[in-house]
């Protein structure tokens, strides 16, 4: 049934105290605009269009419509395919109701949606997939779609926009987390491998066979990239992360925990600007979450964020991020500037964002360049957007308050254009001359998808083409595309890569580091070690880094030479962290060879190298006396599984924590001392600064909240209890015994207890 005819909906009546609120808000002065005279106690399900005059847009800017119910539902994913239409992951079965019951249903779809007139708005709907358990993204390649379906990743071969058999790829590719905590992305990105947020896998199809590699853990939902590769992600709380150098590299040596230029802060401000009140969030009682207009202060959802990499907003939008928040129903936009390798940001502006509503039910989760240009925007249109593993009686009044239950088969799709401009369609033509062309297009998303394209041919008459252009140093963007398109197409020769090191353009040097690990062979791996130590020698700082990770694909042709180059780069820049760090990274159980090595021309352990290397010698030896795995497991076997799908996506499998998310739970005093301590973090939570073996983790090095499992109705005081037996005996803890008296004894002491704790209140 199409929005507008819907009824609107009976919303419960507030108390006489929480309507007086809500009047103060909306009179205020801190609601301005398109929120005055507003009454925020209901959240009536609209019209698309209707939702749209309740958006305020950065002034020169429009929203449009794209697709909305009954062509679309529940949207939480896409991609365009080489004729422009639009592929969409519709997650109809996320929380049914505030209790999640009927998640397990098989009612997700992959649809297309097709502009048959090309007037900028979908017409027709055809479903390609159904039957689906919460599907989670989708990647177009070659004369098929990979489709995550937790705990699987298929490949389905698609005829006549119908499946044709599959194939999979990955049995664990979601097998970890609950679903806000499962990988997501499936992003096909410039080195032609294809990347996910919440997970440290890498995927590339070669021929018949699919190759699966071992890279950064990265985000929570939603992956991007910028013009040079180099990825960006988040985490709920945090507004942008990225990495500086290729997504390749860097990731080898466990030992080594967090490399510098990987999961850096992109951009810090974590602040919000909603235009209206926000009291539907899961700890919206906790004081200091919401304003004095009872708005949302930081983030709490940031998701699906996207580089602007378009040709349509104008220079003033290069370089330009945007990301998600749609418990604050809000899109914000940030600025990155570039200072060699190392990006950073800020806010676009304060006080206001680049796109907010007054509709609650708005609820922006992915964000997308398009072929026209536009930035598209994926709304998943409803009213609970919180998961149930996490959600607080709290919350669940809010639900019941404004009836955010029902309905659930909404779902727009929009994209923000210019006023005044026009955003044309661009499709990928078959002749090769002209897609080479295109490889050079002001629009980034044409250069991807039209390499992607490509490389799925594997067309050998473009081969020539792609050869020349990469002699078109004017451009330097269609040297790169037709580098990395010969890359795909096993087409790229030593001596056009050797003249890319020698470019004078950084740019372009860069990516022809990046290339290295793929073409470096018997053959030819001398010639590159020759022209790395040659980069050296010029005194290339921005490239040392690069030096560094390449040097350890030239270790299985020659050893020696490897080493050299490392030692090189080390006497060179010995207190570089971005160089001793890739350094390191290659040396996985050689770290006390190399620091014999190098003992004798730099004895000083003060060095950042002889620091690092130390640090990563320690970690392995501290490593060899955890416990055993399989045998803990095997005593707590529910504990195992609870703590695989709603702890280790934050604290790490091996419990050391991961960057900007969790602190660590191996040898933490809070794990192995007071259980009544631990017992209340687990049940309620947990906010604010913790201090952890001396070290005080807060946000932005960590999330500023853990969420607490004690209201979850699917977990018993049996299966809490379990989850810390195995947590206090695994790795190297050695906490006492806890029962499920002991849970029920906080249970009890604590009843009727919403908010998380804090360290203070804790220790008190």
């Amino acid at each position: 049934m199409k929005s507008y005819k819907y009824v609107v909906l009976v919303i419960a009546l507030f108390s006489l105290y929480q309507c007086q609120s809500y009047k103060s808000v909306v009179g205020s002065n801190n609601i301005t605009g398109i929120a005055k005279g507003i009454d925020f106690s209901t959240s009536p399900v609209v019209p698309a269009q209707e939702s749209i005059g309740k958006m305020r847009i950065e002034d020169g800017f429009d929203v449009q419509l794209v697709a909305a119910e009954p062509l679309v539902s529940t949207p939480v994913a896409m991609s365009f395919d080489a004729n422009g239409r639009m592929w969409v992951v519709e997650m109809s079965g996320y929380m049914p109701d505030s209790m999640g019951r009927g998640e397990d249903k098989p009612s997700g779809k992959i649809v297309i949606l097709e502009d048959k007139n090309h007037d900028g708005v979908a017409d027709t709907r055809k479903v390609f997939l159904d039957s689906l358990v919460l599907p989670r993204s989708i990647c177009l390649i070659e004369d098929g779609i990979l489709v995550a379906e937790p705990p699987r990743l298929w490949y389905y071969k698609i005829k006549n926009d119908k499946p044709a058999g599959r194939t999979l790829v990955d049995a664990k590719f979601a097998d970890e987390g609950n679903v806000e905590h499962q990988p997501n992305g499936l992003m096909r990105a410039l080195d032609n491998w294809i990347y996910n947020a919440k997970d440290s896998k890498r995927f590339r199809k070669r021929g018949d066979k699919w190759i699966v590699e071992q890279t950064h853990f990265r985000g929570q939902w939603g992956i991007t990239q910028d013009d040079y590769g180099r990825l960006y992600y988040n985490d709920n709380s945090t507004n942008l992360i990225g990495d500086f150098f290729s997504p390749g590299f860097g990731a080898g040596n466990k030992n080594l925990r967090g490399v510098s230029g990987y999961n850096e802060r992109s951009v810090a401000d974590n602040r919000v600007y909603p235009i209206r009140p926000t009291t539907g969030i899961n700890r919206g009682y906790v004081p200091g979450m919401l304003d004095d207009s009872l708005r949302l202060k930081e983030f709490t959802a940031a998701c699906g964020p996207v580089i602007y990499r378009g040709d349509l907003f104008g220079d003033a939008y290069k370089w330009n991020a945007f990301v998600a928040e749609p418990t604050g129903n809000l899109i914000k936009r940030d600025i990155l500037t570039q200072d060699g390798f190392k990006i950073k940001g800020k806010q676009a502006y304060q006080n206001k964002e680049f796109l907010a509503s007054v509709d609650e039910r708005f609820r922006p989760v992915s964000l997308y360049n398009g072929p026209d240009g536009a930035l598209y925007v994926v709304d998943m249109y409803r009213g609970i957007i919180q998961h149930k593993t996490y959600v607080t009686p709290y919350l669940r009044n809010e639900f019941a308050k404004r009836n955010l239950s029902e309905p659930l088969g909404c779902g727009r799709i929009y994209k923000i254009v210019p006023k005044n401009k026009k955003a044309n369609f661009v499709t990928i033509p078959n002749d090769p001359q002209q897609q080479v062309a295109l490889l050079g297009n002001a629009n980034g998303f044409i250069r991807d998808l039209t390499q992607q394209v490509m490389v799925d041919q594997k067309n050998k008459n473009a081969i020539p083409y792609l050869k020349a252009a990469l002699k078109n140093r004017a451009n330097p963007l269609q040297v790169i595309h037709a580098m990395w398109t010969l890359e795909g197409v096993d087409a790229l020769q030593t001596n056009e890569v050797l003249a890319l090191l020698k470019d004078s353009n950084w740019i372009i040097r860069a990516q022809a580091l990046s290339v290295l690990p793929s073409v470096i062979n018997t053959s030819s791996y001398q010639f590159y070690a020759d022209a790395l130590q040659q980069l050296i020698v010029n005194d290339d700082q921005l490239a040392a880094p690069y030096i560094a990770y390449t040097a350890n694909y030239i270790k299985p042709f020659n050893d020696k030479s490897a080493d050299a180059l490392l030692i090189s780069v080390v006497k060179k820049y010995p207190n570089d962290n971005f160089v001793i760090d890739a350094v390191v990274s290659t040396l996985t159980y050689k770290e006390e060879l190399f620091k014999q090595a190098i003992a004798k021309d730099l004895p000083d352990t003060a060095l950042r190298i002889n620091k690092q290397l130390q640090r990563a010698i320690n970690n392995f030896k501290s490593t060899q006396k955890n416990r055993d795995p399989e045998l803990i497991a095997k005593a707590y076997p529910k504990g195992a599984a609870l703590f695989l799908s709603t702890c280790q996506t934050c604290h790490a499998p091996d419990g050391n924590g991961i960057k900007s998310l969790a602190p660590p739970l191996n040898k933490s005093e809070w794990v192995n001392g007071d259980k009544n301590k631990l017992i209340s973090i687990v049940m309620y939570g947990l906010t604010g600064p913790i201090k952890v073996n001396g070290h005080v983790y807060e946000s932005p090095e960590i999330s500023a909240d853990m969420p607490g499992i004690g209201h979850s109705e699917e977990i018993s005081d049996e299966d809490i209890a379990q989850v810390l037996n195995f947590i206090r005996n695994s790795w190297q803890n050695d906490g006492s015994k806890i029962d499920v008296k002991d849970i029920g004894a906080i249970r009890a002491k604590y009843k009727g207890r919403e908010k998380a704790f804090t360290e203070e209140e804790l220790n008190r």
